[in-house]
């Protein structure tokens, strides 16, 4: 490419991010909260098996405003609730599971678009991972989803429920967790896994494809020959039947997306439900990446956050040396060291301009200079702007 061509591409580009600017609000700011459960929702809808996530926590927020509208980048960090993607109840009401039971943790990088004042997902990626964080020796373990014996307690415990039911059948819809805890008498095992009315003949049980069709969720702890099991819709999360004993209606609920009514799980070998990975990878370059652990790749433009002169302030040990404490035989290099250059040029596309500059105190001895960052007179500086708070853990 001529010189004449390279110019071109150059004044285009300047055009181009002369009208892009990149906006860092607070985490934890309406704007960004609105977004962030606006993405927590979304990507809720996008999971098909499993349990809903809440939002714990935002850990960076950008916006790219440009004339066509917002572009927001967000990172999150969700935490498995005990509800299910097929249980009607909000999420706000919903419960994270604590550590202890093994918390299931869902790190995503979200891209919104806003345009006339409505956000709209147009594309994530997801990592999930169980925390093995407070598990204590002889506490319940997590179980790969195919575990045979666990499954055996499942099958067991489905058959004692549909035993006590009347005039409806139920059969496997998912196996949402199954662990396991060693005790005195030897292993006790526990599953969580959704139910839903079935069509039952000679021939087997086949799951109803309708959205009248009854769902729940039950809940197995024994072994197969000894277990006790609790079962509750999903229509009012009461028991099947009401104090009429008459069948409790069921709201319009999606249809049945997959039954697992073998003895093996499709997760084979995992031991929770994954988010969905990922969408839309054309717009992968705005796509961080703690949900895939690489280095940040959005784009910066200049900020509009204006640039205020850098305040350089000289720190001195003065209980190490009382006498440091007059300024006045204080002499300080005029000319910067190596690390403040590189520190301004680390921090070229930091929500504050905050440059930290280390000197050398000529009448104070080196351990007299503190290495910690200057004190900072603006009042933007005080403000945390990422991450945000912790919601749960």
């Amino acid at each position: 490419m001529n010189l004449l061509g390279i110019t071109v591409v150059l004044v285009l580009l300047a055009g181009v991010w002369a009208q892009i600017n990149v906006l860092r609000p607070q985490c934890d700011s309406a704007e960004a909260e609105e977004a962030a459960l606006v993405a927590q929702d979304y990507l809720n809808a996008q999971h098909a098996h499993g349990y809903k996530y809440a939002l714990n926590r935002i850990e960076d927020i950008k916006i790219l405003s440009k004339p066509d509208g917002d572009t927001y980048v967000l990172e999150v960090d969700l935490l498995e609730t005990d509800c299910h993607v097929l249980d009607p109840t909000p999420i706000a009401n919903c419960t994270v599971r604590p550590k202890i039971l093994t918390a299931v943790e869902g790190d995503c990088d979200v891209v919104l678009k806003k345009v006339g004042g409505a956000l709209t997902v147009t594309a994530f990626k997801c990592k999930t991972e169980e925390s093995t964080e407070d598990l204590c020796l002889g506490c319940a373990t997590l179980l790969p989803l195919n575990d045979t014996t666990a499954l055996d307690l499942v099958h067991a415990s489905l058959a004692t429920f549909n035993n006590m039911t009347v005039n409806v059948t139920y059969t496997v819809l998912e196996v949402g967790r199954m662990s396991s805890q060693v005790v005195s008498g030897g292993p006790i095992y526990s599953a969580e896994y959704v139910v839903v009315e079935a069509n039952c003949t000679d021939g087997g049980c086949v799951p109803l494809n309708d959205a009248m069709a009854l769902r729940g969720i039950c809940y197995a702890k024994g072994v197969t020959a000894v277990h006790s099991v609790d079962c509750k819709m999903f229509s009012t999360l009461m028991p099947v039947v009401d104090v009429n004993s008459t069948a409790a209606a069921a709201p319009a609920l999606p249809p049945v997306v997959h039954a697992h009514t073998s003895s093996l799980s499709h997760k084979h070998g995992l031991k929770h439900h994954k988010l969905t990975a990922i969408h839309d990878p054309q717009l992968s370059g705005l796509l961080s990446a703690e949900s895939t652990e690489s280095a940040e790749v959005v784009p910066v433009a200049p900020a509009v956050v204006p640039v205020a002169p850098a305040v350089v302030d000289v720190v001195v040990d003065v209980a190490a040396d009382p006498a440091a404490a007059d300024p006045a035989p204080v002499a300080a290099d005029p000319a910067p060291a190596a690390d403040s250059v590189s520190a301004s040029d680390a921090s070229s596309s930091a929500e504050v301009p905050v440059v930290v500059v280390k000197r050398e105190i000529a009448a104070a001895p080196a351990s007299a200079v503190v290495d910690t960052p200057a004190t900072q007179t603006d009042p933007i500086a005080l403000v945390p702007v990422c991450p945000g708070r912790v919601r749960f853990f």
